[in-house]
Parts: structure tokens; sequence; C-alpha cells
């Protein structure tokens, strides 16, 4: 007998997916500091690997044939070099467990501002407290997190709220718009790597030819490979199915996923003021998702 699961149940699952790939990704961007490349290669091997292959399945499915040029170009835009330079220099100036406190964990945060905005959709009471709580532990834990970096630690900081902004605008694109799988490939990989790769093979610092081939290698698979195609199919459906709020409030379990994965392969302490403020998070987190009957 054929089991066939609920597009919900199958959609909370992909955003839980997301929040391990992620909490893994802070820990490999994290080691890309000491890898030799520069950010501009990070982004090269994200676009570039993912576009080889992803362009044999763009050129059978076209699946530009049901995007408008105005969708193409925004949300190529989105997901673009900007968006993910802007994250990879955050992690120049702020430790990198300031990357999942101010990408992730605010992402609710942009979430509910960008529905007012864009769609006047305003959240539930119970969103707001829950937001208001996960905002409360981002403060405490970038607070906690300020001995690890130096005087331009804002500038990372801010450097990852422009990320979040980005990547909240396109998780409500993925849901009014209801892109299909090969859409967000062809728009996120194929577009991106044709316009940034030629800038960046003429004109842009490389650390490529003297890079230690073991980091070159982890921040190919893993940069190229897992963020860009799995990572942005997974937001995708769970966007569709589940809706860019609930999306949003699941991915803000990151920053506690980093740090227990920062403890448990790089051997990072957690304070006791962390822990508090992961509890608080976590908490906020699970009053906030809306639960939707499953059909």
């Amino acid at each position: 007998m054929r089991t066939r699961f609920s597009p919900h149940v199958t959609g909370y699952a992909a955003a839980w997916c997301i929040v391990l790939v992620w909490s893994f990704w802070l820990i490999v961007s994290r080691l890309a500091n000491g890898s030799g490349l520069t950010i501009y290669d990070l982004a090269a091997l994200r676009y570039g690997l993912a576009a080889l292959i992803a362009g044999p399945l763009c050129l059978y499915y076209r699946p530009w044939r049901g995007l408008r040029l105005f969708q193409i170009a925004v949300l190529s835009f989105v997901l673009g070099p900007v968006y993910i330079l802007f994250v990879f220099a955050g992690f120049i100036y702020a430790p990198a467990a300031h990357g999942g406190i101010f990408m992730n964990g605010v992402l609710p945060i942009f979430s509910m501002l960008l529905s007012i905005a864009l769609a006047s959709v305003f959240p539930s009471k119970k969103q707001v407290f829950g937001g208001l709580l996960i905002l409360v532990s981002a403060i405490v834990l970038a607070w906690n997190a300020n001995s690890d970096g130096g005087a331009d630690i804002w500038i990372g900081d801010l450097f990852f709220l422009i990320g979040a902004l980005f990547f909240s605008l396109y998780m409500i694109l993925a849901e009014r718009w209801q892109l299909g799988a090969m859409q967000i490939i062809f728009c996120g990989t194929i577009v991106n790597a044709a316009l940034y790769l030629p800038i960046w093979a003429l004109w842009l610092p490389s650390g490529m030819g003297t890079a230690p081939i073991g980091p070159f290698l982890l921040q190919a698979i893993y940069q190229g490979l897992v963020p860009n195609l799995i990572g942005l199919l997974f937001v995708a459906h769970a966007s569709r199915t589940i809706g860019n709020g609930n999306t949003a409030f699941i991915l803000a379990a990151v920053p506690g996923g980093g740090a227990l994965l920062g403890l448990l392969i790089l051997g990072e302490g957690l304070t006791v003021a962390s822990i508090i403020a992961l509890v608080i998070l976590t908490l906020g987190l699970a009053i906030s998702v809306r639960r939707r009957a499953l059909t």
C-alpha cells in the first residue's frame, strides 16, 4: 500500500531539514576564513558548481517558460551575489555565532514586517509575543558574543541583517508566486552564474590557486551544492506548503543548532547567558509557529 504524506507534513519536514543544513553551514563558513579563499571565490563556488548540475535539468524542463521577465529579474537579484557577498563579508567582521543570530534569528521579525508591508497580512498576538521572545534572545546572544569580536563587529552584524532581509523577501516571493523547484534553481543558480562568474574571473581577487586542497574541497562541496540547491528547494517547498511565516519561525532554531554543533565539532563552550538565551529563543519559536490542519 502506498503512503501519501500531506504537503503540510513534508513542508514542516523540509523546514527542519533546512535548520540542520544551515546549522552546519555556519560551521563550514566559519572555517572558510582559514581556507585561503576570498568571499568572491565562495560566491563563485556557490553559483558555479550548482549551475553545472542544474544546467542540464533547466535545459530539459525549461522553467523560464512559466516566469515573467520581471519575476526572473527580481528573484535572481534577491538570491544573487549582492545577497551572498554581504553574508560572507559578515563573517570577516563578526563571529560566526552572530550569523545564526542576525540572519536566522531575526527572520520571523522581517517576515512579519514584510508580510504587513507587501501583503497587508498581520501576525497574531501569539506570533508577536513569540517574535519578541526571539528578538530578546537574539539581543542577549549578540551582547554575550561581543567578547569574541572587535570594534568593527557591528559591521558584520549589519551585513547579516541585510542578508536576512534578502532571504525573508525570497521566502515571501516563493509563497506568493508559488514558485516551482526548477524555477528556483534557474533563477538562483543559472542566471546568477551567467552574470557573476565572468565578473569574478576577470576582475575580482581570488585565492583558488593557492588554497589547500582539503579546505577547498570542503567549501566547494558544501557552499557549491548544499545551500544553493538543497537548501533553496527545501525553503521553497516549506514556504509554499506551510507559509513563509511558519518557515521563518522554524528557521529561528538555527542559532541554537549552530551553537550545539559548534560545541560538538569545534569545542566552543556555551556560557550560562547563552544557554538561557537559546532556551528563550526556542520558547519563542514553539509558541509562534501557527498550527495548520493536516489534510
